[in-house]
């Protein structure tokens, strides 16, 4: 019989007990949810990253959702994310043409997550972002946060939430240019450099 030492963590295998869910990966993700934008729309970006956590490692089972408005900044109200086959139930996909502003894409194996949408416009008073809602294991209630898109400096300055925002913690909310037409946003969800979350009530 092999004795385990109980003192000593790593020696002790992990038991159903120990795994804190909820997991996302079973029947939440779905083909082609982080197609949003029509095929060959003029106005789409790429916004891609990785969900880190409190050390920096990347989450291989987490789950973003994007909502993102139109470039004139109207919300979308069409149906075509989760069409279903009326005959057999089964799942068509999106159907290359309404525009739904909402995506769910689950990361990869490295953390690595991305999306094509539509560039969003701005409404209101606030510069054009994409709300982000993250669901990862651990967390038994998901989080919320933006996307901004660099480009406006003035319109950047002027938005409400980042006025209220530390420069450092600012920028965890404004993704980086890349090529052209790509944007690399992280998340980090907690430690160093972590994502500003929003509570709302």
């Amino acid at each position: 019989m092999t004795k385990i030492d109980s003192s000593r963590p790593e020696s002790v295998l992990p038991t159903p007990s120990h795994t804190v869910g909820p997991f996302y990966g079973h029947a939440l993700p779905f083909r082609g949810g982080e197609d949003i934008a029509p095929l060959g729309h003029p106005d789409t970006v790429t916004v891609h990253g990785y969900v880190l956590d409190g050390e920096g490692r990347p989450l291989p089972d987490a789950l973003i959702e994007l909502w993102g408005p139109d470039p004139d900044g109207n919300v979308p109200t069409a149906d075509g994310s989760m069409r279903r086959d009326p005959a057999s139930g089964g799942f068509l996909g999106r159907n290359g043409v309404e525009f739904t502003g909402w995506g769910r894409i689950q990361t990869d194996a490295n953390g690595h997550w991305y999306a094509r949408t539509l560039r969003p416009g701005a409404r209101g008073r606030s510069a054009p972002y994409l709300s982000v809602c993250v669901f990862a294991r651990g967390l038994l209630v998901h989080l919320y946060t933006r996307i901004y898109l660099p480009g406006d400096a003035e319109a950047l300055a002027a938005d409400p939430l980042l006025a209220r925002l530390e420069d450092g913690r600012r920028d965890t909310l404004v993704a980086v240019a890349e090529d052209s037409g790509t944007y690399r946003f992280d998340i980090r969800l907690q430690g160093e450099g972590e994502t500003v979350f929003l509570e709302f009530q």
